[in-house]
């Protein structure tokens, strides 16, 4: 192992002559589109998700059951959950608001599903139309259901790094809220920088408050957006306080509708190329998520924000120019 090698390895805090994994949650088909100006055919998110699926992604937020005339890039939420190819080992995941949302995702045969509410009130109220104390009632309830119906429960806090009304969260609430929806059933808690303002510094710093509540590293994720710059900055110090599960979108496309101001996700292209550079298994093809970013772009008819798609597509165009 050369010298930088190890010092990389140290760095991440990895078992020296190990090749350990991390998993790359996908949510372009969801969070990706519901921030577009145009609505996407099914036709096109269906294959999008197939192109994933080829990729090596293991799970895919393939949609959100929430009310059409809130998100209506979503209101085809059931039909592409009936179009699903259906591929051992892929876990397709629903985001549900409420008990309604619930029983669509259970009638279309979802067996996982994702939660989301705020760490902020104002955030909350702007999204759910609800405050925390009335949301987080009703979280449980929720969840406690899905449970019963051995359902997978994944629960997103959002605006844990900062919020647009608000500005500074605090840790303490966001490790409370953490506390409360792992109490209720929630198999996986989702630190979400919404408007993507947070830093390393404050990741490490909330992702030890909520271990110190104790919730187990396997139990959590993070959900990280690119306003400044800084998804994969944060990402690496997720991986080195010791999360193994990471959200990604390609091509970076995302955002929130209740959130002025925010970027993209973290692309998918450059989560799996920093993380493969550093030693870690994505289990993702590099070449194939890249395709499937350049496939986004050229149905949304634009350049997606992020860079390795741009990268892989130029730099084949070259090497296929040079063997011509």
């Amino acid at each position: 192992m050369t010298d930088l090698a190890l010092a990389r390895v140290k760095m991440v805090g990895m078992p020296i002559n190990s090749t350990p994994s991390v998993s790359v949650y996908e949510v372009s088909p969801r969070d990706g589109l519901q921030n577009e100006a145009v609505v996407v055919p099914t036709d096109v998110k269906v294959e999008l998700i197939s192109r994933l699926i080829a990729a090596g992604v293991k799970d895919i937020e393939v949609t959100s059951f929430v009310r059409p005339s809130w998100i209506p890039q979503l209101a085809d939420a059931s039909e592409v959950v009936a179009r699903l190819p259906h591929t051992d080992g892929v876990n397709f995941w629903g985001l549900i608001p409420n008990r309604r949302g619930l029983d669509r995702a259970i009638d279309g045969g979802l067996t996982h599903v994702a939660t989301f509410m705020s760490a902020s009130e104002t955030h909350n109220q702007k999204n759910l139309n609800r405050t925390q104390r009335e949301t987080l009632s009703a979280q449980r309830e929720v969840i406690e259901s899905a449970k019963a119906e051995d359902l997978v429960v994944r629960a997103y806090i959002s605006t844990v790094f900062g919020c647009p009304y608000e500005g500074a969260v605090s840790i303490e609430r966001t490790t409370q809220l953490a506390k409360q929806l792992s109490d209720a059933g929630a198999d996986i808690i989702v630190l979400s920088d919404t408007i993507g303002t947070g830093n390393p510094n404050q990741v490490t710093e909330v992702v030890r408050s909520v271990t110190e509540a104790g919730i187990p590293l396997e139990r959590l994720a993070l959900h990280m957006h690119d306003t400044r710059g800084t998804a994969i900055p944060n990402i690496v110090a997720g991986l080195q306080a010791g999360i193994r599960t990471f959200d990604g979108s390609v091509g970076g496309v995302g955002g929130c509708p209740y959130a002025p101001g925010a970027a993209g996700n973290a692309a998918s292209e450059d989560l799996v190329h920093v993380l493969e550079s550093i030693g870690w298994d994505t289990g993702v093809d590099m070449s194939a998520i890249a395709d499937a970013g350049a496939f986004l772009s050229a149905e949304l008819k634009r350049e997606l924000p992020k860079r390795l798609n741009r990268y892989h597509t130029e730099s084949r165009s070259f090497v296929e120019s040079c063997s011509a």
